[in-house]
């Protein structure tokens, strides 16, 4: 059987594969550049970085034959991609246009599936997409969650499966998705490929 590589670090992601079953053989953070490109639309964004993390990693891995899983999300407001807040500026920022209006989050997965040629494994790529409301938020609600310091490191600055679930009106599409891995679509992924 061959092994399962996540492509990521992110804790949120070990912790939704292990609600389906799924404990990667190895976990290996993929460093590349997060940059949007010039006129990027977001859903392309997220694919392209989750296809970049699933190859880099596999031109890295020298063990045993592996399926390499990667994943991107991104938060988007209409056309515009919103940062991972690398602060609690960014992270107020990004809740006071989130205030009161419905947005985007979308999870590019990527899949390599091992291949005993050398030019590497055939590359899948499926993409989940939800849409979340968020309460018109007072400064108070957006001090507070500033405070909780929650929101850093998250994209659009929150983070669904903490505090930021109080601030929610609405949710249409899958909850993992937000949280960051959307569990359906990847372990169908998966057992598509022939893992498990």
């Amino acid at each position: 059987m061959p092994l399962l590589v996540l492509a990521s670090e992110s804790p949120r992601r070990i912790a939704l594969l292990a609600q389906a079953g799924i404990t990667p053989d190895a976990v290996l953070p993929a460093a590349i550049d997060e940059a949007v490109r010039k006129g990027e639309l977001p859903r392309a964004h997220s694919q392209r970085l989750a296809a970049e993390k699933a190859r880099k990693i596999e031109s890295e891995w020298n063990g045993k034959p592996a399926f390499i899983l990667a994943a991107d999300t991104v938060v988007a407001l209409g056309r515009r991609i919103l940062p991972k807040a690398r602060d609690d500026n960014e992270v107020r920022a990004c809740l006071k246009l989130l205030s009161g209006r419905r947005h985007q989050v979308i999870t590019a997965v990527a899949l390599v599936a091992p291949s005993e040629s050398k030019v590497g494994g055939t590359l899948r790529l499926r993409v989940a997409q939800t849409r979340v409301s968020l309460l018109k938020l007072s400064e108070a609600q957006i001090r507070a969650y500033v405070e909780s310091r929650e929101g850093v490191g998250k994209a659009g600055g929150y983070a669904i499966q903490g505090r930021a679930e109080a601030l929610i009106k609405e949710i249409s599409g899958s909850y993992s998705n937000v949280v960051g891995l959307p569990l359906a679509l990847t372990v169908g992924l998966l057992k598509g490929c022939g893992y498990g």
